[in-house]
């Protein structure tokens, strides 16, 4: 990834977080957090990686209320950040929280099998 497109990345990030924390109203979306933003280096595309706090059911909710107000987001980000085109928004559940919890919850119950 190019300098440029890392630091429009980092602050779509920032933003994000702002827009769908404060701005977006639709009570399917749960507690969403902003994990990494990805952009290509042509800055069409910008993959949003996001955790969302619940289960499965939750998140799918999440996702279809956050794709609904993808128009929405992606205005809010154009007017936020000078860009001669805002990027196309993709998101995508950040499944690194779930795997590093999944990999804890393992490592502790081979540690109490070893202590008995």
């Amino acid at each position: 990834m190019s300098f440029r497109a890392n630091r429009v990345a980092e602050q779509m990030k920032k933003e994000l977080g702002d827009i769908i924390g404060r701005k977006i109203k639709d009570p399917r979306i749960g507690f969403v957090t902003v994990t990494d933003v990805r952009v290509t280096g042509d800055l069409q595309q910008a993959k949003v990686y996001i955790s969302i706090l619940g289960d499965e059911e939750k998140k799918q909710e999440s996702l279809k209320a956050l794709a609904k107000a993808k128009g929405f987001i992606r205005t809010e980000i154009g007017q936020r950040i000078r860009l001669r085109k805002t990027p196309e928004l993709l998101f995508e559940v950040d499944e690194a929280m779930e795997y590093g919890n999944r990999i804890e919850n393992l490592l502790h119950e081979i540690k109490k099998e070893d202590e008995n």
